[in-house]
């Protein structure tokens, strides 16, 4: 059986796609080894039906840190056989790119975002010129690729004439999947449920207005379920304006652990700014977790999240990300209940459509050709 070695530069918990493409890899015939790293207080590693390798680094976060992460890894691969390896995410490629060359392995590139146009690195020009330079060192001697949509697939296609894929990140259906009531996850019974869940609940993501809009809201409960770098702001706005009430933190957990949670909001939210070209073309997770609860979603105006809500038409818009106009968009959506009735009908056609048992049949097709 040929081997392929997975590359991410997270701690593998809660990634939910690389998981995903592990698992298709399998499916083509690879035996599959997924390396990521672990940090100090990363859950423990769940039970996988693939080998898993997580690097305990001296530093968990800026310049040494990508340093170490990618010469650790790049000595990892130079001493293990393979016959495929898949990087995922710039962060990951420039170890892998040169792996492939030094030893004749096929490599495949997943880029889950717009990685060089992130808001982290947008106002950070010198940092940002060293990943823009990684990345075309490495894309442009590259034939093809993997991305998540059309928009960002077409940004590299015009940029390195490269061939690129549109593998969504779509979850798994539901299957015997066991709904729990709100009272059984400690959830309050008399108020309508909110929900805004992912690993990147970070800086021009409209989060902080969402919580402000709580305030208008005092029939509304909020959950936010995840990680990222402006909770702590987030928290502290919530004491300050004595949301304590309508508001609740929850951390990273396992994939079905979180559906658990989602699936009895009433509305789910994605409400990135129009601020980079990572953020506007992106088509983030959470929106097709959303769908696959069955809960209807309140997006801002980016195109491809746009696309979605529009052709399935299960929700609704804020029109600017002022925290009365989001308030005002939840209450329209809750009030109106013939239209809501309309979006939950329709979700159930588009979590049919819409799931990973249908979109990694392309994925197939690409693992097969180095099979």
């Amino acid at each position: 059986m040929k081997h392929a070695i997975v590359s991410v530069i997270n701690d593998l918990i809660t990634d939910n796609r690389v998981h995903k493409s592990c698992l298709t890899l399998q499916k083509a015939g690879y035996e599959v080894l997924l390396v990521g790293r672990v940090l100090r207080k990363s859950p423990p590693m769940n039970e996988r039906p693939y080998k898993v390798k997580r690097m305990k680094l001296l530093f968990e976060s800026g310049p040494l840190f990508y340093a170490e992460f990618n010469i650790r890894l790049f000595l990892f691969l130079l001493f293990k056989r393979c016959q495929l390896l898949l990087s995922n995410d710039l962060d990951t490629l420039l170890p892998n790119f040169l792996i492939s060359k030094l030893k004749n392995i096929p490599l495949i590139y997943d880029s889950h975002e717009y990685f060089t146009e992130t808001p982290e690195l947008i106002n950070r020009r010198f940092v940002q010129n060293i990943w823009k330079k990684i990345e075309y060192f490495c894309l442009s001697r590259l034939k093809e690729m993997i991305t998540v949509n059309e928009s960002i697939a077409e940004l590299f296609r015009s940029k390195y004439g490269i061939k690129v894929y549109v593998i969504r990140n779509i979850p798994m259906q539901l299957k015997n999947f066991e709904r729990k009531s709100r009272e059984a996850i400690g959830l309050p019974t008399d108020k309508h449920l909110l929900v805004l869940q992912g690993a990147g609940i970070n800086i021009q993501r409209g989060t902080e207005e969402l919580v402000k809009a709580m305030a208008f809201l005092d029939n509304c409960f909020l959950m936010l379920i995840g990680s990222g770098d402006v909770l702590p702001k987030l928290k502290k706005m919530v004491a300050e304006m004595q949301l304590e009430s309508r508001v609740r933190f929850f951390p990273r957990m396992p994939y079905l652990e979180m559906i658990a949670y989602t699936q009895v909001a009433e509305l789910g939210f994605t409400l990135d700014k129009d601020t980079n070209l990572n953020y506007r073309f992106s088509l983030p997770n959470k929106l097709f977790d959303y769908i696959q609860a069955g809960v209807p979603v309140i997006s801002s105006h980016l195109p491809e999240i746009e696309r979605i809500i529009r052709h399935y038409n299960i929700g609704d818009f804020v029109e600017d990300h002022r925290p009365e106009t989001i308030a005002t968009t939840i209450s329209e959506a809750l009030e109106n209940k013939s239209r809501y009735q309309i979006w939950k009908t329709n979700l159930l056609q588009a979590k049919d459509e819409l799931c990973w048992e249908k979109e990694e049949n392309v994925l197939l097709e690409i693992y097969k050709q180095y099979a």
